[in-house]
């Protein structure tokens, strides 16, 4: 039985949902909504699908929903389609506020929904590649860095690209954050541009993360320090090198797995976890403690000002 799914907001990001769910066998794509009303039609031409400007008028009409508007309008659009009992993946953040997400997490569970948030990082082969190599991990360091692209200024670099890292960090340590030291400045928008952030886990396990959109150039980097190894993964590159000691010396190993898009395996997992009922790896929990993190740390550095 193929799952009937919609994709709700069709600019930069959620065009690519629109045309993995027209390639998943399990999925069939039935609706675009966009308040654009001419990109939605020329999409939905493109993927032969019908589009509307109102997500209200196919909520009954589908099984699941991707979540691809600005994220202020993450609560009211998630809150309707979860009332209505329809499974959910809403990109990254999952909502503005705590308090937002704790109500959407808590209305799922009432409906028996599947709510999955878009941490994309998550399905990167590298750091799949690596789920299965961490041990006793003692520190953690991670680069983020963008040339201006002039998106995503509507929002402060924390809950743009650092959440990436906090995301993957949280998952990998799998221990509370219990202390938060950042910096950061405001430079060429009126949003924070560049920060720095150092994380204490409850473990005793610490983490540093850079995040910023003013590089000259773009970086995806974690390294990742643990007991008798220090590993390193290049997401762009898709490439994890392991160092270890062996014979009195530092030996180091190789790993690049098959290159996949991250964006298809996660939607592909997603239609998964709606035909099996499964709980996603980044359920509403997980993006919700993220983006706590994230606006922890925002509040951390325009204190500090």
């Amino acid at each position: 039985m193929s799952i009937k799914v919609g994709v709700i907001g069709v600019g930069y990001l959620g065009q690519h949902h629109a045309r993995i769910y027209s390639e998943i066998e399990d999925a069939e794509l039935s609706a675009l909504v966009d308040v654009d009303e001419d990109r939605a039609k020329k999409l939905a031409t493109q993927y032969n699908c019908k589009a509307y400007t109102d997500y209200r008028e196919i909520i009954g009409k589908l099984d699941a929903v991707s979540i691809v508007t600005p994220t202020t309008s993450h609560y009211s659009v998630a809150i309707d389609c979860l009332r209505m009992g329809k499974d959910l993946l809403i990109e990254k953040p999952i909502t503005v506020t705590v308090a937002e997400a704790d109500d959407l997490i808590n209305e799922a569970a009432k409906k028996g929904c599947i709510l999955q948030v878009g941490h994309i990082e998550r399905y990167n082969p590298a750091v799949k590649a690596v789920s299965g190599m961490i041990k006793d991990i003692q520190f953690l360091e991670s680069e983020r860095l963008s040339p201006f692209m002039g998106r995503g200024t509507d929002v402060d670099i924390t809950l743009d690209l650092m959440i990436h890292d906090i995301d993957i960090m949280m998952g990998l340590v799998s221990s509370p954050v219990k202390d938060i030291k950042a910096k950061g400045a405001c430079v060429i928008t009126d949003k924070i541009d560049v920060a720095k952030v150092w994380l204490e886990f409850e473990n005793g396990c610490a983490a540093l993360a850079t995040a910023s959109r003013l590089s000259p150039e773009k970086q995806r980097r974690l390294k990742i320090f643990q007991k008798e190894s220090y590993i390193y993964v290049d997401y762009q590159s898709c490439e994890v090198r392991s160092y270890f000691k062996k014979a009195g010396d530092i030996s180091f190993d190789v790993i690049q797995p098959e290159k996949r898009e991250p964006l298809k395996e996660e939607l592909m997992d997603f239609i998964r976890c709606v035909k099996e009922r499964e709980k996603p790896p980044v359920s509403g929990v997980e993006g919700r403690n993220a983006l706590k993190s994230a606006l922890d740390i925002t509040e951390k550095i325009k204190s500090s000002k």
